[in-house]
């Protein structure tokens, strides 16, 4: 069954040769010009992974993106034509996967579409739920429970949690969780991977200065001291 892109964009000729270029790469591909006709479409359809324009009527990429995480994990790629590295970062803080200016090459896009659905697809393959005291973690869902409740978190922040689980007691500095999130903008991320960690922390009601679960090694980067209590295949 073919993935599912969905495109919001209010630039319709740029939706008509996106829908034609991607699907000739097997994609089913969706697109919306409206920002509210675009998440009606996320939660009919369920897309694989959604391209969002920033600059849009009635309600920027931005805003559009801050609504998605209130109810999906969906991977959102951003396409601006501002390159302004802040409006980068503020969009990775409020959930976004990846960033891409514009203008752009067809096949950049591509390739940071797959980048991303590979490392998505290869975390729904990881097999079990571990629990750590109050936190479990399940890696076929990709989501985190906190007392038996969702965590809502975004995409590169389970990322992160799931790739700290897989290295319990291990030092990870900055470099490492990038190189898990690769795909995105490398210099906006590495602004962004201390925000990121903090609202991971946040959400799961860790005490930076009392840790149950992710401790801060300064100067260096973050390491998972959760004790586990079993593991489940």
């Amino acid at each position: 069954m073919p993935q599912t892109l969905l495109i919001i964009d209010d630039d319709k000729k740029l939706n008509r040769l996106l829908e034609t270029y991607l699907a000739d790469f097997g994609f089913r591909v969706l697109s919306a010009t409206h920002p509210e006709k675009g998440l009606a479409a996320i939660r009919k359809h369920g897309p694989d992974l959604v391209i969002l324009d920033v600059m849009l009527p009635d309600m920027n990429g931005f805003e559009v993106c801050k609504q998605i995480r209130q109810f999906s994990a969906v991977p959102v790629i951003m396409l601006t034509a501002r390159g302004d590295l802040m409006d980068k970062v503020v969009g990775l803080e409020l959930g976004a996967d990846d960033y891409l200016p514009k203008p752009f090459e067809p096949r950049e896009l591509v390739a940071r579409i797959q980048s991303i659905l590979r490392r998505t697809g290869a975390r729904v393959e990881e097999s079990g739920v571990e629990t750590f005291g109050r936190l479990a973690v399940d890696h076929p869902r990709r989501q985190a429970l906190l007392n038996g409740v969702p965590v809502d978190l975004t995409t590169n922040e389970f990322a992160a949690l799931a790739l700290l689980v897989r290295h319990p007691g291990k030092v990870l500095d900055r470099d490492q969780i990038l190189q898990e999130l690769r795909g995105m903008d490398s210099e906006a991320f590495n602004r962004s991977v201390d925000i990121t960690m903090s609202r991971l922390r946040q959400k799961l009601g860790d005490d930076p200065k009392s840790p149950e679960f992710i401790k801060t090694v300064w100067g260096t980067g973050y390491v998972f001291i959760g004790n586990r209590t079993n593991h489940a295949d």
